[in-house]
């Protein structure tokens, strides 16, 4: 890791990183973690398409951080953002929906041979993006990192966890494997909502692209090599879990982390082995009222799912939810925490669990630490993968997982 007294080791571009959409809400707390956590002679650029915000945000910040340079880029002038992208070794995007505004940016860093991180849970998107930008990307180097936040960081560093300590102790490859959700507080994240939004859009315009959606393998790089994928369907009903006895509802996030969990293994040749199959759900307690509880979370997001994706209902469903750009006060993002159990039952019959869990509001809080710490990581960090459109665990894997038990993060694995 590079510390905050030696200058890091760089090419001969003129920035490190640039954050892009760095006076956003959650480009600002990218932009205070960074001036926090970089290493010193980091050089480091606030990106964004209003020179008069990006010259206020600057003169806000502290130290070093009052120096930076600012870049001024519209997200659909692809001249400007070519300009952008060639002039830095990293942008870490916070300009979504991503859907909407996104791929100008991954198109310019693809061609560039620049490293790329976002925030996106948009699984439309992320398959946009390794259609439009993974040759290129390999090609140049580029290593596009989507879902660098609460998507998709902990459950794609918790299931690659698992298989590394699995693979040491000559245990075999993975079989089911579950994510609980155990803990979560905090804020419902406007930009998530957005995005959300955009995707059902989307899917108005395009119905066929509704296939994509629903394919548990929607971002695997070669569709046909993936087996039958009727054990990988997402939870949709309350049930309960075998291995803890916990009652378990769905899991909002798990049709977009999923996918991203699949991704990575197919990228490492399918190294969880030929029996894995994935899932996440949100655990709760092991009583009748827990059971309770789950019947009416699994209520509630079929209630909110179905205002979304209505045209009738949705003004009303966009009128109760936060708008993008808004989030909780300080206190509220630290108060947040989450905490995720991923189990599994490896070929040899052995039985792990890994834990991932933060303070701070995993949509916020803990999300701006993932993402700088992966801009950190791609612009700093020896590459574990050549370039293309990748996951967490594939870019960055072990030294991502080493950034954030640093940043306080708990990342462990053990057998059960």
């Amino acid at each position: 890791m590079a510390s905050r007294t030696n200058p890091p080791q760089r090419d001969q571009r003129e920035r490190d990183i640039v954050v892009y959409g760095a006076t956003g809400f959650v480009g600002r707390l990218l932009v205070d973690h960074l001036a926090a956590h970089a290493p010193d002679g980091a050089r480091i650029a606030l990106g964004g398409r209003s020179r008069e915000r990006l010259e206020r945000l600057r003169e806000s910040l502290t130290g070093a951080a009052r120096d930076w340079p600012v870049v001024v880029a519209d997200a659909a002038d692809p001249d400007e953002l070519g300009e952008l992208a060639r002039s830095t070794r990293v942008v870490a995007t916070t300009v979504g929906p991503y859907a909407r505004y996104g791929l100008p940016l991954a198109k310019a860093c693809a061609g560039a041979g620049t490293h790329y991180a976002d925030l996106t849970g948009e699984v439309l998107y992320v398959r946009d993006v390794i259609d439009a930008c993974h040759e290129t990307a390999t090609r140049t180097g580029a290593r596009l990192v989507t879902a660098c936040g609460f998507d998709s960081v902990p459950s794609d560093l918790g299931v690659l966890m698992l298989h590394r300590q699995a693979q040491a102790d000559g245990a075999g490859g993975l079989g089911d494997t579950t994510l609980l959700v155990t803990r979560m507080r905090g804020g419902v994240s406007g930009g998530t909502v957005d995005s959300m939004r955009a995707q059902l859009e989307a899917l108005e315009a395009d119905p066929s692209r509704r296939r994509t959606v629903l394919d548990p393998f929607a971002l695997s790089p070669d569709r046909s090599a993936e087996g039958d994928d009727s054990a990988e369907g997402d939870v949709v009903r309350p049930y309960r879990d075998v291995l803890t006895g916990r009652w378990a509802a769905p899991f909002v996030m798990a049709p977009f982390n999923t996918r991203i969990v699949r991704r990575s293994n197919a990228l490492l040749a399918h190294a969880y082995g030929p029996r894995f199959h994935y899932r996440e759900a949100m655990g709760l307690g092991t009583d009748l009222r827990a059971r309770a509880t789950a019947l009416a979370v699994t209520a509630v997001l079929g209630v909110a799912m179905a205002a979304m994706s209505n045209p009738l209902t949705r003004p009303l469903a966009d009128r109760l939810a936060p708008a993008p750009g808004q989030g909780p006060d300080e206190q509220a993002r630290a108060n947040g925490r989450f905490r995720m159990e991923v189990r599994t039952v490896t070929d040899a019959g052995r039985r792990y669990v890994a834990i991932v869990a933060a303070h701070g509001d995993p949509g916020y809080a803990a999300t701006a630490v993932m993402l700088g710490e992966s801009a950190l990581c791609l612009a700093f960090e020896r590459a574990e993968h050549g370039g293309g459109v990748l996951t967490p665990a594939v870019a960055m894997g072990a030294a991502l997982v080493d950034r954030l038990r640093a940043q306080g993060f708990t990342m462990s694995v053990a057998p059960e």
